[in-house]
C-alpha cells in the first residue's frame, strides 16, 4: 500500500468519526411508557322536542380524579432509598508435625550422614473487609396516564417526561398500579403508594455521554479480565 492510500484511508476514519460524533441520541419513547389516549366516546343522537337530552348535562359537583382510561394523574416523586452493609472476616489457621528418627534394631539409622527426624509446620491467616453504603433521592412530579382498568377497580398507570437542557436531554419514566382510593382529591397520589412501580430517571447527550466509561476501561474492571 503506497502512502497515497494511507493518506486516504486516514481522511475516511476521520471522516467517520466525526459523522459519528455530530449525530445526536433521537429521543424516542420507550414501549410501555407512551400516553394513552382515551378511548373515543360516540356521541348520542340530538333529539328535539326536550328541554334536558342524554350526553349534554352539566353536573356541577363531580369527582374529578382519574378513573378511566386515558384520565391524567399527577405522581408526586418521593423516593429516597439508604442502604449500608458491612462484612468483617478473619480466620487462622496454625498446624505442627513431626517425626522423629527411625530406629532399627535398636540403633538410629541415617541416610547420608544425616537423620531422618522431620518437623513441619504451616500458618494460615486470612483477613478480609468490606463495606458498602448507598443512598439514593428522587423528588418531582410527573404526569402519566391512565392505561388500563384492572376488574378489581386498580388503575394501570404510565408515562414519561422529557426535559431539554443545553447539550443533553433528561427524562422520567413512571408504570405501575394505583388505587382509586390512594388518589386525593386533586388527583394527586405519591410514588411510594403506586404497586409494582417502574420509575427511571437518566439522560443522554454530550454531558451525559461524558461521564460514562469507555468500553475498553470496562472490560479491564470486569470480571472477564483474570488480572
Amino acid at each position: 500500500m503506497n502512502i497515497d492510500k494511507y493518506h486516504r484511508f486516514a481522511i475516511i476514519v476521520f471522516g467517520a468519526m466525526t459523522l459519528v460524533g455530530c449525530v445526536s441520541i433521537p429521543e424516542k419513547s420507550q414501549p410501555g411508557y407512551e400516553t394513552t389516549p382515551p378511548v373515543a366516546m360516540t356521541p348520542p343522537p340530538i333529539s328535539s322536542g326536550a328541554i334536558y337530552q342524554a350526553g349534554y348535562d352539566l353536573v356541577l359537583f363531580e369527582d374529578m380524579r382519574a378513573r378511566r382510561v386515558g384520565d391524567v394523574i399527577q405522581v408526586m416523586l418521593a423516593e429516597r432509598t439508604d442502604a449500608a452493609k458491612s462484612s468483617k472476616t478473619e480466620i487462622d489457621k496454625d498446624s505442627a508435625n513431626s517425626m522423629i528418627n527411625p530406629t532399627l534394631f535398636g540403633k538410629a539409622r541415617l541416610f547420608a550422614g544425616n537423620g531422618l527426624d522431620l518437623d513441619i509446620g504451616s500458618e494460615h491467616e486470612f483477613e478480609g473487609e468490606g463495606k458498602s453504603n448507598q443512598s439514593n433521592k428522587l423528588s418531582g412530579s410527573i404526569a402519566v396516564t391512565v392505561a388500563g382498568v384492572l376488574p378489581n377497580g386498580n388503575l394501570l398507570v404510565q408515562g414519561e417526561k422529557w426535559i431539554q437542557i443545553n447539550q443533553g436531554s433528561e427524562f422520567i419514566r413512571l408504570k405501575g398500579i394505583v388505587r382509586p382510593v390512594d388518589v386525593s382529591a386533586d388527583n394527586t397520589v405519591l410514588s411510594t403508594q403506586i404497586a409494582d412501580a417502574k420509575i427511571s430517571y437518566g439522560a443522554n447527550g454530550a454531558l451525559n455521554e461524558a461521564n460514562v466509561t469507555g468500553w475498553l476501561v470496562r472490560f479491564f474492571m470486569s470480571p472477564l479480565w483474570p488480572f
